[in-house]
């Protein structure tokens, strides 16, 4: 009796013990959650004969590819790109893998095409991949690419109006571009029904209100449908014989978007169908490209549903939920047949994992798991539950509330992660890599899907219209109010965090309601409205006036109030917690000066401020070691001001990179842009050229890599003019520039290089430049100086002395940008005049030229060029 009890007791306490760790989650280190996934983004190719993937190939995620039947260890990477691919497909045919690329998140995109049966090239281990539109600041949008002629794509290229794209046919197996359609009229957009035919165009008028067009011929538009600033519409599809559209609307009295039939010509609409339970938006349709037919339709509540349409594929699905209970379950890619598919599998508190599905067959076949060592530790994840509590105003604010694994409900510490937008995105149930690691380190996290969150109605959307600040931030502190009351969480350890729109919710959290956070982390986040709106890429044009109605317009009175008081840095001396700073130096939507303007008045006004500067990032951090890099310093902050939990290590790589990116905020400036007076002409320059031949050595270094070059200079007498002429040899390709000059003011530039000719004609008070058979004219107010060939000897017959300063427009031809330069004399060294030049918009965009003052030119060259990923030039005359 007494060994019986014993036993018992034994039992009993082993139990316990065994509960007590079940309860008690181990630190999972970061690099599960946010190192690359070990396979992830799987494609089947449209012939099924291939599986494309993506994985990692030096330290970054690449594009690799293997035969269908064959094992994931015997694929071979297909590109060798510095900075993780945001996507990318098949061509319809199998022959190509597209992608687009941007130069280190300036989120100017070229599109590149990689033949996947191309050998791979000694010196990168990948076949060549082709860079289709190869434009520096140009941003290239690809529109359509065609399935009846697989080698052509319809792209859209901004070359000649930034703020608007143009239309082009592209080959994608030569790269010729073929221009069909000039943008001169606000065209945003173009809608190809199933015959591949443009019938309707997108365009955004003055007001700021989209219309869809009829194309009735050669630039012949007509408007058959407009909407508001508070409205929305898009054509979802064509229906099988092409007559009808599938249009969404949310025009008029409708407040949930619903599905419509139109007729283009007619002008007809008639509803299809809305959320039957009234509570959201349409969510989207699947269509079959081969019957046309409509699969099913979507909805997104707390969860997704679908609403079947087809009965052999609502069968299949209903196979697949009994196979994988209580998961998601996602459709990935197809074969064109749709015979074979990858599926996707995944849940709040699971490890994806990816499977083929054959339809004949039924059979299932596990492919990959994207991070396997999470798959490990998956049962210490925690559960995402769906909460909803009232704003200050009692509207009902939707959410998502995540408790770490194993505590109580009962007094915890909070991260507050708000979502970026503001308006259209919002939160969804389901994994997420920052709730499950910010959950593992101790913190409930809470993810308020905020007024003008997309998907709950338009008058939901349209009630954060100029309430940045004000509701807007009642919609997150209200969360937070309620999680206290609810004795969930301690309100003296509560952090807010977000990224864009949710870095600018942290600094307005911070310094409108100081009282409601312990701390903040800003990544990316606008803290001046102002120069947020100044600063927005052109682009983004079309939709200036929509983010006015956001958040105000500045060309108005009662618009600049409205934004003054939004903006934290107009408030930062009402933040007393302590505050992170992540940004990216080449983010083109939240420019760097928005952190700096920050940091400086936290910093002057003794305030708590640690600050992150990547220089290779934009919108946000992508490349692995920044990735980590952040999130180091981020626990380490988070662990400071609220308790959590902390991890110490990290690779030797992320501890060097994070060492590059932190800041020493006593030394940050913030410049505000500098008015040049640019004289109205040139000085006049002697006339003592002379004939003959100069060789140089060049280097290009650019991502770690040395690229050298040899270059011929060539003088030379054409009857009235001089010819300056550079060529230059390296193993990207031959280059040649070509400047004539009358009395050593140029009348024409000639550049070749990539297989394409420039021409650039100078007149009085004029520039034009000839590209791709179109002439863009730049009016000029002002001293003109031609870079290219002959640059530094220009410069060398100045009136150089010690302290001398100038200024002169300079027309960058690529990025056909007209730029002020500031010159100016800072020193002598061993006989030559050393030269600083400096573009006054970008300071980091720098030359320095040593002047010989007796054969008036340079002896050596020194050039940092922002639009090539801060390369540096160096170039040294030899002869």
């Amino acid at each position: 009796m007494k060994t019986t009890k014993l036993l018992f007791m034994l039992f009993v306490m082993i139990s316990l013990q065994i509960t007590s760790q079940e309860k008690n989650a181990p630190l999972i280190d970061r690099d599960i959650f946010f190192g690359n996934p070990e396979i992830a983004s799987g494609q089947l190719s449209p012939d099924g004969q291939w599986i494309s993937f993506q994985k990692e190939y030096n330290g970054i995620l690449n594009v690799w590819v293997k035969k269908f039947d064959e094992p994931f260890e015997k694929a071979k990477p297909l590109t060798n790109n510095e900075r993780p691919l945001g996507g990318y497909f098949w061509t319809h045919d199998s022959k190509y893998i597209l992608f687009v690329k941007d130069n280190k998140g300036d989120e100017n995109y070229n599109i590149y095409a990689v033949n996947p049966k191309d050998e791979a090239v000694k010196e990168t281990g990948v076949p060549v991949s082709k860079n289709l539109s190869p434009m520096k600041d140009v941003r290239v949008v690809i529109y359509q690419v065609s399935k009846k002629d697989p080698n052509i794509m319809m792209v859209g290229i901004n070359d000649r109006d930034k703020a608007w794209h143009d239309l082009y046919k592209l080959n994608i197996a030569t790269g010729k571009l073929d221009l069909l359609f000039e943008n001169k009229n606000r065209i945003t957009g173009w809608d190809f029904d199933w015959d591949e035919k443009p019938r309707l165009a997108y365009r955004t008028n003055e007001q700021g209100f989209s219309e869809i067009l009829r194309i009735d011929g050669d630039n012949k538009f007509t408007k058959i449908y407009e909407t508001n600033l508070q409205e929305s519409a898009y054509i979802a599809g064509w229906n099988k014989d092409n007559t009808n559209t599938y249009l969404v609307s949310n025009k008029g009295d409708v407040n949930f978007s619903t599905l419509y039939s139109f007729d283009p010509q007619t002008e007809k609409v008639e509803k299809i169908e809305s959320d039957p339970k009234n509570k959201v938006d349409f969510g989207g349709l699947f269509i079959d490209d081969n019957t046309r037919e409509i699969l099913y339709t979507s909805y997104t509540y707390d969860k997704r549903e679908r609403l079947w349409k087809n009965k052999e594929w609502n069968k299949m699905f209903k196979h697949l939920q009994n196979k994988f209970k209580g998961k998601e379950i996602g459709f990935v890619s197809f074969t064109k047949d749709y015979n074979k598919m990858l599926i996707s599998v995944s849940g709040d508190k699971y490890a994806s994992e990816t499977y083929l599905y054959d339809r004949d067959t039924k059979k299932i076949t596990h492919q990959y798991t994207p991070r396997p060592r999470l798959k490990e530790v998956e049962k210490y994840l925690a559960t995402m539950e769906p909460i909803s509590f009232k704003s200050s105003d009692g509207l009902e604010i939707p959410g998502y509330l995540t408790i770490p694994f194993g505590a109580k409900k009962e007094n915890l510490p909070l991260v507050v992660l708000v979502h970026g937008g503001p308006k259209g995105p919002r939160d969804y149930w389901g994994y997420n890599s920052y709730a499950q690691m910010l959950a593992n380190r101790g913190y409930a996290v809470l993810q308020p899907n905020f007024r003008a969150s997309g998907g709950y109605g338009k008058s939901f959307l349209n009630a954060g219209d100029r309430e940045w600040g004000k509701k807007m931030q009642d919609d997150v502190t209200w969360g937070v109010k309620h999680l206290v009351a609810e004795g969930i969480v301690d309100k003296d350890r509560v952090a807010i965090m977000g990224g864009s729109y949710g870095g600018y919710a942290t600094l307005a959290g911070l310094a409108f309601t100081p009282e409601v956070y312990t701390c903040g982390v800003d990544i990316v986040g606008p803290s001046n409205l102002f120069t947020l709106l100044e600063s927005i890429p052109a682009y983004w044009e079309a939709f200036r006036k929509s983010l006015y109605e956001m958040t105000g317009d500045p060309e108005t009175e009662e618009g600049k109030k409205l934004i003054r008081e939004a903006s934290p840095l107009f408030s930062a001396h009402k933040i007393t917690k302590p505050l992170l700073i992540i940004q990216g130096a080449n983010d083109p939507r939240v420019k760097q000066a928005e952190s700096d303007q920050i940091v400086v008045s936290m910093r002057d006004s003794g305030k708590e401020v640690e600050y992150l500067l990547a220089d290779d990032e934009g919108h946000g951090f992508r490349k692995p070691n920044n990735r980590m890099a952040m999130w180091v310093t981020t626990e380490k902050f988070l662990a400071k001001h609220l308790g959590g939990r902390y991890q110490e290590t990290m690779s030797e790589e992320v501890a060097k990179r994070l060492k590059e990116i932190t800041q020493d905020v006593s030394k940050v400036v913030y410049k505000k842009a500098e008015t040049v007076e640019v004289p109205s002409a040139l000085p006049v320059l002697n006339n003592d050229l002379k004939e003959g031949t100069h060789q140089y050595d060049i280097t290009i270094a650019v991502q770690g890599q040395n690229i050298p070059m040899q270059a011929t200079r060539t003088i030379k007498k054409e009857g009235k003019q001089l010819v300056i002429t550079d060529a230059s040899i390296s193993a990207m390709g031959n280059n040649e520039e070509i400047i004539y000059l009358e009395n050593m003011v140029a009348v024409k530039r000639i550049i070749k290089q990539g297989g394409q000719t420039i021409e650039v004609n100078y007149a009085p008070e004029k520039v034009s430049v000839t590209m791709m058979g179109k002439t863009k004219d730049f009016p000029v107010d002002g001293a003109l100086l031609t870079s290219g060939a002959g640059y530094d000897m220009l410069i060398a017959r100045f009136p150089l002395a010690e302290g001398y300063k100038t200024s002169f427009y300079n027309l960058d031809v690529m990025t056909q940008k007209l730029k002020t330069m500031k010159l100016e004399v800072v020193g002598k060294e061993e006989g030559k005049w050393k030269v600083k030049i400096v573009n006054a918009e970008n300071e980091k965009e720098e030359t320095i030229l040593m002047i010989d003052p007796v054969i008036k030119l340079a002896t050596y060259l020194e050039q940092v060029v922002p639009a090539m990923g801060n390369a540096k030039i160096t170039s040294t005359l030899k002869n």
